[in-house]
């Protein structure tokens, strides 16, 4: 936990809102005052927080939570004004910026969107601002029906490449039973994430007032694990929590990611069958790449192979044609011919815009082969 510099913290509807009945003000607040917490310790934050259909009801006047698909989204339309408003305001009482991202899990599904989000939210971490995420559930159809704020933080941990995820709940953890009707309910405090028997001790549907339960906080677990995140599920009315937790104080249960986070995104593009294209690069590049660890820039590359597509899979050829490396492009490959040859510095005047000033980032680039 002390070695945790990206963290990506969910919050549920029961720790934001006051029993459903709108927004709980001294509870976002004392949330921020937490995130600035670990800011000031150097750390980057994404905040994922749900009670923008809490908020909504409250506003509209609702005591039940609607199950019609037009009237949660309306509720999710009014509440979310209150909800960035209340972000917005406590975090700012702490010397902090932040921003509002509202996602689909379609946003996640498209390679290019996907992209195009994590580009916007590693830029905002490089700003010092701390991003606030919740679904887009005024757009979406069946996102509010099945989907769940657990799912996408964790996708968010897998966006961002994550150290950490921690989902804060109304409950301590996870037990071996549901301790409510097992009196014998053993705590899990370490397990591994992804382990087939977690999903057995876990319990149903949560609180009233959100759609989540145990279960999807252990298969989000699973998820993040799979960009080498490890997983902290704990009790949100734990005193400074979140500042505890990082020093490392053992609460809630850890479920651990089996790989390191750069080994786990590397072991996903290696075993990438079906590659989009290829790029061929000349000696000079081989070497940079193979020998010095470097990005591959577009001034390096010779000839561009396929139809391939911003965020696809490509390879990377030597001049003699063997595959050296393979990575995740940054443009397309009608746009990739137009850059053969010509410095990042040309980008934005042959493309008329700069996504990346690499072709693909060391990051998101394995070598398989020797120079």
């Amino acid at each position: 936990m002390r070695a945790a510099r990206r963290i990506v913290v969910k919050v549920g509807s029961s720790l934001v809102t006051n029993e459903g009945r709108g927004l709980d003000e001294g509870a976002i607040g004392q949330w921020a005052r937490q995130l600035a917490h670990l800011v000031r310790d150097g750390r980057e934050v994404v905040m994922v927080s749900s009670g923008a259909i809490a908020e909504g009801m409250k506003r509209l006047g609702w005591a039940v939570r609607p199950k019609e698909l037009h009237e949660l989204q309306a509720a999710a339309a009014v509440g979310q004004m209150g909800l960035a408003q209340m972000w917005e305001t406590k975090l700012r009482g702490q010397g902090l910026r932040s921003a509002q991202v509202l996602l689909t899990h379609a946003d996640l599904a498209d390679r290019e969107r996907y992209l195009n989000a994590r580009s916007t939210l590693l830029t905002l971490l490089a700003h010092g601002v701390v991003p606030v995420i919740n679904e887009n559930d005024t757009v979406v159809n069946d996102e509010i029906k099945f989907g769940d704020n657990d799912t996408l933080g964790a996708l968010v941990a897998n966006l961002i490449e994550a150290d950490l995820l921690v989902i804060l709940t109304d409950q301590r953890g996870l037990y071996t039973a549901d301790p409510r009707k097992r009196p014998d309910a053993a705590f899990v405090h370490v397990a591994r994430a992804g382990d087939a028997a977690l999903e057995a001790m876990a319990g149903g549907a949560g609180t009233r007032v959100g759609t989540g339960g145990m279960i999807t906080k252990v298969l989000a677990a699973r998820r993040a694990a799979g960009s080498g995140a490890s997983t902290v599920i704990a009790w949100g009315r734990e005193a400074d929590v979140l500042p505890r937790l990082l020093g490392g104080e053992p609460i809630g249960t850890v479920l651990v990611a089996d790989a390191p986070k750069q080994q786990a995104r590397k072991r996903w593009i290696t075993s990438q069958l079906q590659l989009r294209g290829a790029v061929t690069v000349d000696d000079g590049a081989v070497e940079k790449l193979v020998r010095e660890g470097k990005s591959l820039l577009p001034i390096g590359m010779t000839a561009v192979e396929g139809e391939f597509h911003r965020g696809d899979v490509i390879a990377v050829r030597a001049p003699d044609g063997r595959e050296i490396a393979r990575g995740l492009a940054n443009y397309a490959a009608a746009e990739a011919r137009l850059l053969c040859r010509r410095p990042s510095a040309e980008i934005e005047r042959l493309l008329g815009y700069t996504a990346e000033p690499e072709m693909i980032h060391r990051d998101n680039l394995v070598v398989t082969a020797a120079a």
